[in-house]
C-alpha cells in the first residue's frame, strides 16, 4: 500500500525513529500507525538490550522534597549530551517525584517511561541510585543538588535532629563537595582501619622516630586519615571546626550521596 510522508513524519514525530524505520513499519503494519508504532518500539527495546553491555558512566540525578521526606533518582547515560537531554532530565524529574509519593517501587511502575527513553535516545541508559529518606520523629532532612550544564550531578539528602535550618544546609553543602565515606568513625570497617594503622606505623618507622613515640605518632595519623573519610571528623568546609562541633548540640542520623561518573 501506498504510505504517505505525513503519516511516516507522524510516526517519526512519536517514536524518534528514522524516516527509512518508520515507512517500513507503516508498510509492515498495513499502515495502521498505532501497530507501527509497537512495532518500532518493540524493536527499539531489542536493540536497546543489546546495548546493555556498553558503559553508562554519565547522566543526571533529580531530587523531590515533602516536607521532611526526600527522594533522589539517577538516570545514567553513555555520553553527558544525551544527560541533559530534557527528556532525560524530565524523566528522572517524573521518577524522583513518584518515589517521593509511592516509594521506590514506582521505578518498576513506571518502567514504560524509561523503555521509552532508552529507545528513542538510543543508548545504554538505565536507573541508578534510587534513594528515599523520611525524617524520623523530632528530625528534619535538608538536600542539596548541584547543577551543571542543566542536569543535577552531585545530590545530597542528610537528615539530622537537633539542628537549626541552616546548620543542616551548610552540612549538606559541605557533603556535596567532600564527599565523605562514612558519617562517624565507628562506621570504618574494621579491617579498612586496622590496613592504614598498619602502613601509618611502618612509615612512622622509617622516618626513624623515636620508637617510644610511634604510638602517639600513628594515633594523631590516624585522626587525620578519618578525617578525610568521616563526615563528622571533617573540618566544616575545609575550617579547623568540626563538622560534629558544628551542629549546636544536635546529632546527624544518616545522609545519602550520588555523584555522576562516580
Amino acid at each position: 500500500m501506498s504510505i504517505s510522508a505525513k503519516d511516516v513524519k507522524a510516526l517519526r514525530d512519536a517514536t524518534g525513529a528514522g524516516m527509512m524505520d518508520a515507512k517500513k513499519a507503516l508498510t509492515e503494519c498495513d499502515g495502521d500507525m498505532e501497530a507501527a508504532t509497537q512495532h518500532l518500539r518493540e524493536k527499539g527495546l531489542a536493540k536497546a538490550a543489546a546495548r546493555g553491555d556498553r558503559e553508562n558512566n554519565e547522566g543526571t540525578i533529580a531530587i523531590a522534597v515533602d516536607g521532611n521526606t526526600a527522594a533522589l533518582v539517577q538516570i545514567k547515560t553513555e555520553t553527558d549530551f544525551s544527560a541533559k537531554n530534557e527528556a532525560v532530565t524530565g524523566l528522572a524529574q517524573s521518577l524522583a517525584d513518584a518515589v517521593l509519593a509511592d516509594g521506590p517501587g514506582a521505578i518498576e511502575a513506571n518502567a514504560t517511561q524509561l523503555e521509552d527513553l532508552q529507545v528513542t535516545i538510543k543508548e545504554n541508559i538505565a536507573v541508578g541510585a534510587v534513594e528515599r529518606i523520611e525524617a524520623g520523629e523530632g528530625a528534619t532532612v535538608d538536600t542539596y543538588l548541584h547543577v551543571q550544564d542543566g542536569r543535577g550531578v552531585n545530590a545530597v539528602v542528610v537528615e539530622a535532629s537537633g539542628v537549626s535550618t541552616e546548620d543542616l544546609h551548610q552540612v549538606a553543602l559541605h557533603i556535596a563537595f567532600a564527599k565523605p565515606s562514612y558519617l562517624s568513625a565507628d562506621e570504618v570497617p574494621e579491617e579498612e582501619a586496622a590496613k592504614e594503622r598498619e602502613s601509618l606505623l611502618e612509615i612512622t618507622k622509617a622516618e626513624g622516630k623515636p620508637e617510644q613515640a610511634w604510638e602517639k605518632i600513628v594515633d594523631g595519623r590516624m585522626r587525620g586519615w578519618l578525617a578525610t573519610r568521616v563526615l563528622l571528623e571533617q573540618g566544616l568546609h575545609g575550617d579547623k571546626t568540626a563538622v560534629k562541633d558544628s551542629l549546636g548540640g544536635g546529632s546527624i542520623t544518616r545522609y545519602v550521596q550520588v555523584v555522576v561518573g562516580a
